[in-house]
């Protein structure tokens, strides 16, 4: 019998949370490729966003014609976690009930460091990376927030380095060099380097390393949907600090940019997310995220076919040595199963 997340002890109720966890614990390891194929789809989806997001900022998206102020960065991290948060609330609440919609005050504290430092700066970053390179750029050098959560953990002292995870280190610094072109020729639609929008991503890949590294006390506490909700809602008030109402109305949006900004946050957020939580049920985690890997080849192999944005022989090179350094960092030490204190585990946020 389970232990009930809200009383520690064992629960005769059939509370939510319990029979949530009762399912999950018959259901994995059972269709383990059922899970991989929810996986694959979340993965797809916020592929599709990336490319999405790279072509309203590029002006490719013509149906939604032309605005005073069109679509930024800005507008679509902020309309992203403030309708993924309304849509996601009442949906939770009928399901739950509102008062299991409830943190302790602590873990509230945390999840509004998480969405404001995590999840605002990382979507706001990453999508400025997407506008001022492409998407192979913005998104591969996001991924690299595993090397710095494992370096992290090892200036701690929580984790060892492993030759390992050195090797991946190594792997996913010589990609990261490969995929920005330093040192190529100048190809056609090949990537077009420029500082800020590298730095952006930089900054993106920092941030996502922060909301793993602050938000695992939390997800070890609270099931996922929970902290995501509490996340986006810190997110989506930090925002409207940041980018008041009154600002959003003065640029005269029309009803089709509105509609774009609506559907995106479901494929952005509720829809892979939806994916990803479900094939949990059948993957742990370190699988699941690993396979979560697919997202960048997806987002590249969509950019290349819709807006095409090529890639030469080295930065395709380079994208696989991060995947590869990406796939090493969150295994375990090789003949343990079960051991994961040698595992860096990521979870996505995209």
């Amino acid at each position: 019998m389970n232990a009930c997340p809200d009383t520690k002890r064992s629960c005769t109720t059939g509370c939510w949370d319990c029979m949530k966890t009762e399912q999950h614990e018959s259901s994995r390891g059972a269709h383990p490729l059922r899970g991989y194929f929810l996986i694959a789809a979340a993965a797809f989806l916020w592929g599709v966003s990336a490319v999405l997001g790279r072509a309203v900022f590029t002006g490719r998206l013509l149906w939604l014609g032309a605005s005073r102020h069109p679509i930024d960065p800005l507008i679509l991290s902020q309309t992203r976690a403030g309708f993924s948060f309304l849509l996601l609330l009442p949906i939770l609440a009928k399901a739950r009930g509102w008062q299991r919609l409830k943190l302790p005050t602590a873990d509230l504290i945390r999840c509004f460091l998480l969405g404001t430092l995590g999840v605002a700066i990382s979507n706001y970053f990453y999508y400025v990376a997407i506008q001022r390179t492409n998407v192979a750029t913005a998104i591969i050098v996001q991924y690299t927030a595993p090397v710095w959560v494992l370096l992290y953990v090892a200036a701690r002292g929580q984790q060892k380095i492993s030759p390992q995870k050195a090797a991946a280190v190594a792997l996913a610094v010589t990609g990261i060099v490969l995929v920005i072109g330093v040192g190529g020729g100048k190809t056609g639609a090949s990537l077009r380097l420029d500082s800020y929008g590298l730095v952006a991503a930089l900054l993106a890949s920092f941030s996502f390393a922060f909301y793993n590294v602050g938000g695992h006390k939390v997800l070890a506490r609270h099931d996922r949907w929970l902290v995501l909700l509490w996340t986006l809602s810190s997110a989506s008030i930090c925002w409207l600090f940041l980018n008041p109402p009154w600002k959003i109305a003065a640029a005269h949006y029309v009803s089709a940019e509105w509609g774009f900004l609506c559907v995106f946050s479901l494929l952005s957020v509720l829809g892979p997310f939806s994916f990803y939580f479900n094939g949990l049920q059948y993957l742990d985690p370190t699988r699941a995220i690993v396979a979560s890997c697919l997202e960048p080849v997806f987002s590249i192999l969509l950019a290349a076919a819709l807006l095409g944005e090529l890639l030469r022989p080295g930065q395709t090179l380079g994208i696989v040595l991060v995947l590869a350094a990406i796939v090493l960092v969150q295994r375990g030490a090789p003949g343990l199963p079960g051991v994961q204190n040698d595992a860096v585990v990521v979870e996505p946020m995209e």
